[in-house]
């Protein structure tokens, strides 16, 4: 790997010397510029504005503004001549736990690598010292026209040294949070705890840049004539009326995406009580007769073609026994007991049906 920057760490009294090395790479896919009409390219080209001509990258050098705009010429040599011993040199100053960064202070990555044998030592010095005290390196270091603050930690046999942010570059969380009074009650913590447990750990190696695969695979079809592939409607977002379901479907949904619920098997959590329920519960024995009428039309296909059967069985004994029968299977669909209900139908209309016969 190509080096960005060579200098030394001071360590103490010692110096290492090292190379400065990116750690990290973008894949992200880069576009060029067109012109619609016609697909040509379109390029930024620097002119002097004095010269009115295009010049060259070798031309170009660097220059300060002053407030009256006096341009003051600004060359790497000059640059050479900094008085901070940090211009060539990461300096460290201290040595801290790791849980005292704050990651939003976390900046680029680079690997320090030893600038050859006579390095070798002390770097191999510093590695351990850093692995047996658990603890980072914090450093100064100048690079790109300023001082930055570095932490230096292991990483395998190597150092690698992470850039931070100043703590006065990072903006407190001033008006972020909910601005409104909000109670959350133990049991949407337990339901969190659950999603959370249920979700579990990830390897990162399994995480992949599936923004960028479908980039790549529209412009393969672009290229090929093909038609492009269609993209999934996006999620209905939506207001949430009740945390409590949404926890309890989304513990469901990621045990399940686990294989941890079986199919059918309900998830470790309690049902939220229908609301419904009350209202079409059936009343209490001795209601309106009405009332009882609407819960018997709701009664399913098998109740119905019951209830004829028994219609017609007690139609041969007269017009005062389907009278009574009738006003039997009305007191059945309340909540008395089936069997209390159809004892005493049978019994008012034996009796009767014996009156008739004597009487006859």
């Amino acid at each position: 790997m190509r080096s960005i920057w060579n200098g030394a760490i001071s360590f103490g009294l010692v110096s290492i010397p090292i190379k400065l090395v990116n750690a990290t790479e973008s894949h992200s896919i880069s576009f060029r510029q067109i012109h619609e009409e016609d697909g040509g390219r379109i390029r930024y080209r620097k002119f002097c504005e004095l010269e009115d001509r295009e010049v060259s990258g070798a031309e170009i050098g660097k220059g300060y503004e002053d407030a009256d705009g006096t341009v003051i010429p600004i060359t790497d040599e000059d640059l050479s001549h900094l008085p901070i011993p940090t211009a060539k040199t990461i300096e460290i100053v201290a040595f801290v736990p790791a849980d005292r960064i704050d990651p939003l202070q976390m900046d680029a990555a680079y690997y320090l690598a030893a600038g050859g044998a006579p390095a070798a030592k002390p770097y191999t010095l510093l590695r351990e010292a850093l692995k047996r005290s658990n603890k980072v390196a914090i450093a100064k270091f100048a690079l790109r026209g300023r001082e930055r603050l570095g932490m230096l930690r292991v990483v395998g046999d190597a150092i690698a040294m992470h850039g931070l942010l100043w703590p006065d570059e990072v903006r407190a969380p001033e008006g972020i949070a909910p601005d409104t009074d909000v109670t959350v009650r133990d049991k949407e913590l337990d339901l969190a705890d659950a999603l959370m447990d249920t979700l579990g750990e990830v390897d990162l190696e399994d995480l992949h840049d599936e923004y960028r695969e479908a980039l790549e695979e529209v412009i393969a079809a672009k290229a090929a004539g093909e038609v492009l592939p269609e993209a999934p409607e996006p999620a209905r977002g939506g207001k949430v009326l009740d945390l409590m379901a949404a926890l309890e479907k989304s513990v469901r949904a990621a045990r399940e995406a686990r294989g941890e619920t079986a199919a059918g098997e309900k998830a470790e959590v309690k049902p939220l009580p229908e609301r419904k329920t009350a209202r079409t519960a059936p009343k209490q024995a001795g209601g309106k007769k009405s009332t009882a009428k609407k819960t018997a039309a709701k009664k399913t296909t098998a109740s119905a073609s019951a209830k004829k059967s028994t219609a017609r069985s007690t139609a041969k004994s007269g017009e005062g026994a389907k009278k009574t029968a009738a006003k039997s299977t009305a007191k059945s669909t309340t909540s008395t007991p089936k069997s209390t209900a159809k004892s005493t139908a049978k019994k008012t209309t034996a009796k009767k049906a014996t009156s008739r016969k004597r009487s006859a």
